[in-house]
């Protein structure tokens, strides 16, 4: 096989070099982050966080763009669609992972090293879970069905769902990793290992630490926010090129912009039903295309609807919060 005909290659319904294309933004974003950026271990400011997600919006933006010149605007409008919807679905993460750092004690300095290796995983778990989902629906169309009903279960349920606060340290997994692992007392700098003597034998072994436990724990929340974002995106496109690059883009550009919303999270209070709302609709919208007899729900309808339940969410939150500080809303 030649270069040629590699790079022109079906990989999941896209030529080889679109995949590559993408793959190698992402790797270039990686680097500079990391490489460059953030090459010391510093505590990330507010206005530094907020610079560095408007990168990474505009870079996202702009492959949206190339999206919509390359594949057509029916394309570009579900990637813009899938885009938003999973920004916004990963706020709630932002609370999940706010809570894990707290609980082990990460002080924001090194807060970026965990989100930045977490984002390596994500890749991976996303991919997979992706591409299983895309071989399923393309196998078995009445698939897409059981998500869309899933995903009205769900907001129906988020919509009624408390606020309350899981406790880390009853959590399955994290007993498990501090019955079977040996695991540090402290923070040893930014590593995730170190060699330390056994306490018994005193022959060097090696040790997790507490960041360790951190990174696993905000890999395994991801899963579980993937479980709603990934069949909400299928319920917009089928298309795995644009389901996936429009998940990695919208997750690289939150973990950016963490550091600014941790501050301010409880600014978005009610945030959390108008995605609820946000999930019944884009489930009900599979079925009410089948009712009115239409081959899919128009793309520009559903961008235009996901961008006003999200505006209404954001504003009604920033109205009805306004004055109040993070100490006043969590009591």
């Amino acid at each position: 096989m030649d270069l040629m005909t590699f790079f022109l290659a079906d990989w999941l319904g896209k030529p080889a070099w679109m995949w590559l294309a993408f793959m190698g933004v992402v790797v270039a974003l990686l680097v500079l982050d990391l490489g460059v950026l953030h090459r010391d271990q510093h505590e990330i400011g507010v206005r530094e966080s907020l610079l560095l997600s408007s990168m990474y919006i505009a870079v996202a933006l702009v492959f949206g763009g190339w999206v919509w010149w390359e594949l057509g605007s029916q394309s570009g409008m579900e990637y813009l669609t899938g885009f938003a919807i999973e920004k916004s679905l990963a706020m709630d993460n932002v609370f999940v992972i706010a809570m894990i750092f707290g609980y082990f004690a990460i002080p924001r300095a090194l807060q970026h090293r965990v989100l930045f290796w977490g984002i390596l995983g994500v890749i991976v778990l996303r991919a997979i879970m992706i591409g299983a989902g895309a071989a399923l629906v393309s196998q078995y169309g009445w698939v897409l069905y059981i998500f869309a009903a899933f995903l009205i279960f769900t907001g129906i349920k988020m919509f009624f769902a408390g606020d309350g606060h899981a406790d880390l340290g009853a959590n399955p997994l994290v007993k498990w990793m501090r019955g079977h692992l040996r695991i540090t007392d402290q923070l040893q700098g930014q590593r995730f290992f170190v060699r330390e003597p056994h306490p018994k034998t005193g022959r060097m072994v090696l040790w997790a630490t507490p960041m360790f436990l951190a990174l696993v724990m905000i890999e395994i929340a991801d899963v579980i926010f993937a479980v709603d974002s990934v069949p909400a995106i299928f319920a917009i496109t089928t298309d795995p090129y644009i389901v996936y690059t429009s998940n990695i883009f919208a997750i690289l550009g939150l973990r950016a912009l963490y550091f600014a919303l941790a501050a301010i999270i409880h600014r978005f209070a009610y945030l959390k039903q108008a995605l609820a709302v946000l999930l019944v609709f884009i489930g009900g919208k599979i079925f009410l295309a089948d009712l009115l007899g239409w081959e899919k729900f128009p793309a520009e309808w559903s961008l235009a609807i996901t961008a006003f339940i999200l505006a209404a969410g954001v504003f009604w939150s920033l109205w009805k919060t306004q004055g109040q500080s993070s100490e006043t809303s969590s009591s």
